[in-house]
């Protein structure tokens, strides 16, 4: 069985970010993540987030990156400078941009142009459910999340990492009913029925 709870993970969302000015600042905001939206990871393998996945990951010290780049700092909860809250839509995020960072002020610039408009978060799973359906498809509905950071990104996807840990529980899923399968076919040749 894949750990995935240990492993970072990372889910992307094309959004609507937004840019506003007041008085000296400006700030990015928009939501970061949605709630009961299906995302398809490959044909016939299906995630959602549910309503609930962040309620206890709030108070973490959660950072606001470009692009997941650890040395790209736009924002941090525990300076205030990160704002982060959860409604019935999902996660919304809202970043004080410091004027004196030009990464962040070209970013800022780049998403007021619409150039870029995506986000994505960075997290451990702590609960999920997985639907094995009878259609053979899968569905996982992500009910916990240890939050670590959002990134305002460029090209939004989902890293290859999680994507294929989902594949290898796939694999370890139906190589489980193989054997059950088989195992059910020997009693029924060895009882005569």
């Amino acid at each position: 069985m894949i750990d995935r709870e240990m492993q970072r993970q990372t889910r992307s969302l094309s959004t609507d970010l937004q840019t506003r000015a007041e008085e000296d600042e400006m700030v990015i905001e928009g939501y970061f993540a949605v709630f009961g939206s299906e995302t398809t990871l490959w044909p016939g393998a299906f995630e959602e987030i549910a309503p609930g996945a962040f309620d206890k990951t709030l108070s973490n010290d959660v950072r606001a990156l470009i692009d997941h780049e650890t040395r790209a700092v736009l924002g941090r909860t525990k300076s205030n400078t990160l704002t982060l809250k959860v409604d019935s839509r999902g996660l919304w995020g809202s970043i004080r941009i410091n004027p004196d960072d030009s990464d962040a002020v070209n970013l800022y610039q780049r998403v007021k142009r619409g150039d870029v408009d995506q986000c994505s978060f960075g997290f451990n799973i702590v609960s999920e459910t997985t639907d094995w359906r009878e259609d053979g498809t899968v569905k996982w509905i992500i009910e916990e999340v240890d939050l670590h950071e959002v990134s305002v990104v460029t090209f939004p996807a989902y890293s290859d990492t999680g994507v294929q840990a989902r594949k290898q529980e796939v694999e370890q899923h139906d190589k489980r009913m193989f054997e059950q399968r088989k195992n059910k076919l020997k009693e029924r040749l060895k009882h005569g029925s």
